[in-house]
C-alpha cells in the first residue's frame, strides 16, 4: 500500500508524457512528475520516493526530501499566513499547512516553530501542529530508568527544558542538569534519570556507555582514558572546575566517583583520581 506522508519504495511501471507511474505490490500507482524523473532508469526498477498531495489535492510522488514526515517533529519556518492558518516551509513545492486550531500560539511570517506532522482524518491532508504535547503520551511508558533515549528540545520552562522523548513521551531536563546551550528543535541523546510516580520523566543529557548504567560515571571513565588514566579533580575541587571539565554538577560528580570507587575502577588520591 502506498503510504501518504512517508517514504515508499515503488516500482517503475510505465513512462508517460507527464512522468513515470510508480506502483506497489497491491496494484496502486502514483505519478512521479518529469521534474523528478532520474536521468537513467528502466521499467521495473525500484525507486524511493516521498508521497503527498499536490496543490490540486492529487496524490503525487517526489524524490525531494522533506524536512519532516508523517509522525515526526521538526523545526520549520513560517512562509506566510492567511485567515485559515499558516504555511510552513518543509522543503517541498507545496507548503505544509498548520490551521489556527493547531497553533499553540499565533504563528507569524518568518518565525520558526516546532511542529508535529500528521494526516487529518477528515481531509486526508498532511497538516502540522505546534501543539506538540497533544501528540505525546506518558500514560503507558516505553522507557525505564538509565535507558538511553533520543531527544528533541521542545520548549523552556521555569525549572528547565522540556523535551520530546523517542518521539512518544514528554520529559524534562532540570536546570541543574543543563551544562550546554539548548535551542528548540535540537536533536540529541539523553538518559532517563528517573521515572516519577505520575510517569513524568526526568532526563539528563549524554549517552550510555558499555561500562556502566550510571551515565556520569561513564563520562568520568572516558575522561580518565583520554588523559592517560588521570583526572585532576577531587571532592574538594570547585564546582566551576568540575563543570568546565565534565559538564556536570559537583553533586553528580561525587555520586559518580562513589559509584566507580565501589566498583574498584578508580583510585582516589589527594592530587586527583587515577584509573585502576
Amino acid at each position: 500500500m502506498i503510504q501518504l506522508g512517508e517514504y515508499n519504495t515503488l516500482t517503475i511501471l510505465r513512462d508517460t508524457e507527464p512522468g513515470l507511474f510508480l506502483g506497489d505490490d497491491e496494484d496502486n500507482d502514483v505519478l512521479l512528475p518529469n521534474r523528478y524523473v532520474p536521468e537513467s532508469f528502466e521499467i521495473g526498477d525500484d525507486i524511493e520516493v516521498f508521497v503527498y498531495l499536490d496543490n490540486e489535492e492529487r496524490i503525487i510522488a517526489t524524490t525531494d526530501k522533506p524536512y519532516i514526515i508523517k509522525g515526526d517533529f521538526a523545526l520549520l519556518r513560517c512562509n506566510q499566513t492567511n485567515d485559515y492558518g499558516a504555511f510552513l516551509d518543509w522543503g517541498l513545492v507545496k507548503e505544509l499547512f498548520c490551521p489556527f486550531k493547531e497553533q499553540a500560539f499565533k504563528m507569524k511570517k518568518g518565525g520558526w516553530y516546532l511542529v508535529y506532522c500528521y494526516e487529518d482524518e477528515k481531509s486526508n491532508r498532511l497538516v502540522a501542529s505546534s501543539k506538540t504535547n497533544h501528540h505525546l503520551s506518558n500514560k503507558e511508558l516505553t522507557v525505564e530508568p538509565f535507558q538511553e533515549v533520543d531527544l528533541i528540545v521542545s520548549h523552556p520552562s521555569e525549572i528547565g527544558m522540556n523535551v520530546i522523548v523517542n518521539k512518544i513521551h514528554s520529559g524534562l531536563i532540570f536546570k541543574d542538569d543543563i551544562f550546554q546551550d539548548l535551542s528548540v528543535g535540537d536533536r540529541l541523546k539523553g538518559i532517563v534519570k528517573k521515572v516519577r510516580p505520575d510517569n513524568k520523566l526526568d532526563i539528563i543529557l549524554g549517552k550510555i556507555g558499555y561500562r556502566s548504567i550510571e551515565p556520569n560515571a561513564d563520562i568520568i571513565m572516558k575522561e580518565l582514558e583520554d588523559n592517560s588514566g588521570y583526572l585532576n579533580l577531587t571532592d574538594k575541587s570547585a564546582p566551576e572546575a568540575i563543570k568546565d571539565t565534565l559538564q556536570m554538577s559537583k553533586k553528580n560528580f561525587k555520586k559518580a566517583v562513589g559509584t566507580l570507587y565501589k566498583k574498584r575502577l578508580i583510585e582516589i588520591k589527594e592530587d586527583g583520581i587515577y584509573l585502576v
